[in-house]
């Protein structure tokens, strides 16, 4: 193989290794792995309608194939009467739910599998609170390769029926998301498959951070909004945004003096680890006893990517917020019928939250606010 233009550093501690080898977590410390980038212009942005608009700053060699089935560049649309609703100057809706498995997840498990593709793995696993299962289903076939999803037998059906449409396997389990894990990395040592679990492998934050890299060219490069509303479950896309931003500095991308936003946690209050750490400052957080909330996306109760997440909020001056579910439900409904935009229960999540930023005091009444919708509302109904 061609050595890599990256190498994998490890987000808490100074290990550091090629980035042209099969690799999972750190194995001094066992917290994720980084992909540390060499500087790319942005001149080197092309014209493609899809996140790989964005490959010189993704890590892909020149010569390896993209599994793509047209994933990224959704839609960020204002909306002056929901910001008028949050007390905000402005607000914008960037909806993943358009990505072709109708989550966020495509852009991370597009770039997962591109990279077990090209290491020649036999076979992947995942375990799902729905929308990564979908979209692991959906790549690995696209990639003629073998998966299996392990997922909580709670899991709407409209998620579980698109899993097994794809034609991957499907386990249910007892339990959570965290029970589906453990019977993952079973299966993975078992079996060879790899596991790409959120943030156990390093290159699903790598297609997260595509997000960030969109708001950014639709700022024109200028400038950024205040703060980013995320639903926030495993923490990779709050934590793929940030990276992005910080990258794009670095490079020159975007102006040294720019002010980044603040990143925003939004989680339901039935499953807030992260907002409970962060209220403490923690360092970590503590599992969530008996996680219960209709935003599966959210029912993650003890994150793996806790520390970077927690240390992503710390950084960039952030906040974590969690709503209840009739309040969830509410904002939901609020955000599909005056915009159009389907919304799933996470996004309802993430404008309620946004409602609570001035009160709070983490922006000002003239904030501009970015509000992500993580999925398609279509996966939650039957």
């Amino acid at each position: 193989m061609t050595s890599a233009a990256w190498s994998l550093q490890c987000s808490a501690c100074v290990y550091t290794v090629a980035g042209d080898r099969l690799a999972s977590v750190c194995p001094d410390c066992g917290q994720p792995l980084s992909v540390k980038l060499a500087a790319a212009s942005r001149d080197q942005v092309t014209a493609e309608a899809t996140m790989w608009r964005y490959a010189a700053a993704m890590p892909i060699l020149a010569n390896e194939h993209r599994v793509s089935i047209g994933e990224g560049m959704t839609p960020l649309t204002e909306l002056p009467e929901l910001a008028k609703a949050a007390g905000v100057a402005r607000l914008w809706i960037k909806d993943e739910g358009l990505n072709p498995t109708a989550s966020f997840k495509a852009r991370g498990l597009c770039m997962a599998i591109t990279r077990a593709k090209a290491l020649g793995l036999p076979g992947v696993c995942v375990p799902t609170a729905g929308n990564a299962g979908i979209a692991l289903s959906a790549y690995a076939a696209a990639a003629g390769m073998p998966a299996r999803i392990y997922a909580p037998k709670t899991t709407p059906p409209p998620i579980l029926g698109s899993i097994r449409a794809y034609g991957a396997e499907l386990e249910l389990v007892d339990g959570h998301i965290g029970d589906a894990g453990k019977a993952t990395m079973q299966f993975a040592k078992e079996s060879g498959y790899f596991n790409v679990a959120t943030v156990r492998e390093p290159y699903r934050v790598e297609g997260m951070k595509t997000m960030g890299y969109e708001i950014a060219e639709a700022f024109a490069w200028k400038t950024l909004p205040d703060a980013i509303v995320y639903p926030t479950g495993g923490g990779e896309g709050t934590i793929g945004i940030w990276k992005a931003f910080k990258e794009m500095v670095e490079w020159g991308w975007l102006p040294k003096d720019i002010a980044l936003p603040k990143m925003v946690v939004a989680q339901a209050a039935g499953c807030a680890p992260l907002v409970r750490a962060f209220a403490a400052s923690e360092e970590k957080a503590t599992p969530w006893e008996n996680p219960a909330t209709h935003a599966s996306g959210l029912r993650v109760p003890g994150p793996f990517g806790d520390r970077w997440t927690l240390r992503t909020l710390r950084e960039s001056n952030g906040a974590a917020f969690s709503v209840d579910e009739d309040t969830m439900r509410a904002s939901t409904f609020t955000l599909a019928s005056s915009s159009g935009i389907d919304a799933a229960p996470e996004g309802g999540c993430g404008l309620a939250v946004a409602g609570i930023l001035v009160k709070a005091g983490v922006v000002k009444a003239t904030a501009h606010i970015v509000v992500f919708n993580t999925g398609s509302g279509a996966s939650y109904r039957w």
